[in-house]
């Protein structure tokens, strides 16, 4: 059981750090609305860019330290807890504006695979 944790802390740890350092200002088939980058996103939403700006630090300070979770056990639960929080936010935005459903898999995907870190802990 432990590998498969290790596993799944890699798989969204890294996924989430693709998104946010990589992706950010290229356009996928996932950003809310016709946005082409993760700011195009968040005004998509109606939110102010400074809160973009902050949940790209949680996300990224939350995905690192799930990476680091695989040595600090003890910070395992609340970097997924933390993570589950944000992706359960950015399924209610896409919810917010309409999405298609589709629009909302990665983050519904991402929050199961956190959730199931948690509560294997």
């Amino acid at each position: 059981m432990d590998y498969l944790i290790i596993a799944l802390q890699c798989i969204v740890a890294f996924s989430i750090l693709n998104v946010w350092l990589l992706q950010y200002n290229k356009p996928t088939q996932w950003r809310g609305g016709n946005a082409k980058t993760i700011i195009e996103e968040f005004k998509v939403y109606g939110l102010p860019v400074w809160m973009c700006y902050v949940v790209g630090i949680l996300k990224v300070g939350l995905a690192i330290g799930l990476l680091v979770s695989i040595w600090l056990t003890e910070i395992r639960q609340p970097a997924a807890l933390g993570l589950a929080i944000l992706l359960t936010g950015s399924i209610l935005v896409h919810l917010k504006i309409n999405d298609p459903l589709k629009k909302s898999f990665p983050a519904f995907l991402f929050l199961c695979l956190c959730l199931f870190i948690v509560f294997s802990s």
